[in-house]
């Protein structure tokens, strides 16, 4: 499992990218995508939602299961990937790139370095979830 190294994690495995002007940019990891299968479907999140840390914000659907994805932390959503409502197969084909679903400005940005870096999200996974 390849995790690009300056993303931060969450423990339901969500992924968090510090952009250059302090928003954030989040989506599924690779370990979710792969044990959701195929993605069929993506409900993003409302843009100018106000949402706390760990609120359901966002839907994936796939072949095998439907999973809500949760607010990293707390903020505000400015943007979403509408390539995702043609093509939620972007999660599948590039899950830290393409299959971004939403960005954020988050409340208190430091709040990203409290989350999980590469090897401890690895790790987790290695001990199953």
């Amino acid at each position: 499992m390849e995790i690009p190294g300056e993303l931060r994690l969450v423990a339901t495995h969500e992924w968090v990218r510090i952009n250059d002007d302090g928003t954030i940019t989040v989506g599924i990891t690779e370990h979710a995508q792969e044990q959701l299968g195929d993605l069929v479907f993506v409900e993003t999140p409302e843009i100018d939602m106000e949402c706390k840390a760990e609120q359901p914000v966002a839907v994936v659907e796939s072949v095998k299961a439907a999973s809500d994805l949760y607010a990293p932390v707390a903020g505000n959503i400015i943007d979403t990937n509408a390539d995702l409502a043609d093509s939620p197969e972007l999660i599948n084909d590039s899950p830290y790139e393409n299959g971004w679903i939403f960005k954020m400005q988050p409340d208190d940005v430091s709040d990203v370095e409290n989350l999980m870096d590469p090897d401890d999200y690895s790790a987790m996974v290695e001990a199953g979830d």
